[in-house]
């Protein structure tokens, strides 16, 4: 472990893992995934994430880079939704809506390093009861685990008391290296027929749609750039990608979710999960000019996310599958991003 800065008087650690072909780097401060470095086809090793070099950017930047998200991931209509035949009133920080848990969210604060090796750390976090509207103090455990050419992200959570839990991790992949540009060269497949609409504000209408026939089809692999900007009014809405696709699935399970092909370095990654959901976004709104690590500058679509989850605004949907979390229960979570050089 390294220092990366100091959070409310509190020293933040960087914490390295390495297996021989994959690298990370973990801060303890959002249980955020800083880095992470695989050989492309001609063996350089290569940083597959967006982040920044100061812990000052992680706290005072919106974009979400690398970070672990929740209690409540994605957006939640008017910052309010019921539990237990209550209304629950959350922080609203996009306008009337709740994104990420607002300032409430695990992505602000300092998790505890509880077990660490060359190949794997776990990470604790408590979230109090009734911060941000969210009801019962909430422990959660994070775990990175490289496992040959993957890295597993474990999540796992309980309440003393009845409360929602919808974690994900929220890195930005660029497969031809962070501080390559775009990610429009980029081809992209996913494991999904169907897709959560949106509506005014990025909310879910409530509706779940077929891709058959539209530009929301990525069951095929897909150049970005052929597909984002389609006159298709969903991609309008969201400034290109931001929706919540339904995986394919028999059974509960661990899955296949994605996979997505770097253009020039050969890398490919796959995603497998055992969420309903995954939540692709092609950082649309990263500020132009952003400042990244090693001098890198970021700006809109030199990113793409993966954020497997439970669907957007499940609560204010009867037809979604519920995020609700019984007392004394534990809510378990995992996905796997495997590479390869193709």
């Amino acid at each position: 472990m390294t220092p990366f800065g100091s959070f409310d008087g509190k020293q933040v650690d960087c914490i390295r893992l390495e297996n021989g072909r994959l690298s990370c780097e973990v801060l303890t401060y959002g249980a955020t995934l800083r880095a992470l470095r695989f050989p492309d086809r001609n063996g350089k090793a290569l940083d597959l994430v967006l982040g920044f070099d100061s812990l000052e950017d992680y706290v005072n930047h919106e974009c979400y880079f690398g970070a672990t998200i929740g209690p409540v991931a994605n957006r939640i209509a008017g910052a309010a939704c019921p539990l237990n035949g209550k209304t629950l009133r959350l922080n609203a920080n996009e306008g009337p809506n709740c994104l990420h848990s607002g300032e409430a969210g695990l992505d602000r604060k300092l998790w505890e390093p509880l077990a660490v090796s060359e190949e794997a750390v776990t990470l604790l976090c408590t979230h109090p009861d009734g911060l941000g509207g969210i009801p019962g103090e909430l422990r959660v455990a994070g775990t990175y685990w490289l496992d040959e050419d993957a890295l597993l992200v474990e999540y796992r959570a309980v309440s003393d008391r009845d409360t929602l839990c919808n974690l994900t991790n929220h890195s930005y992949f660029n497969l031809d290296g962070h501080d390559s540009g775009s990610v429009l060269d980029h081809r992209v497949c996913l494991h999904a027929k169907s897709f959560t609409p949106l509506g005014p504000g990025s909310i879910p209408t409530g509706s779940i749609r077929a891709v058959s026939g539209s530009a929301m089809d990525l069951t095929k692999p897909v150049r970005l750039g052929e597909r984002i900007d389609a006159d298709c009014e969903q991609l309008r809405l969201a400034g290109g990608f931001d929706h919540n696709y339904v995986i394919d699935a028999d059974a509960e399970g661990f899955r296949a979710a994605a996979e997505v092909w770097g253009a020039r370095s050969g890398i490919k990654l796959a995603v497998y999960t055992d969420r309903p959901g995954v939540q692709f976004y092609t950082g649309n709104y990263i500020p132009a000019g952003l400042r990244g690590k090693d001098g890198a500058v970021y700006g809109p679509r030199q990113g793409l996310c993966l954020e497997t989850q439970g669907f957007p605004d499940a609560p204010n949907h009867e037809s979604f599958p519920p995020i609700a979390l019984r007392a004394g229960r534990e809510w378990i979570s995992r996905t796997l991003f495997k590479f390869s050089v193709q």
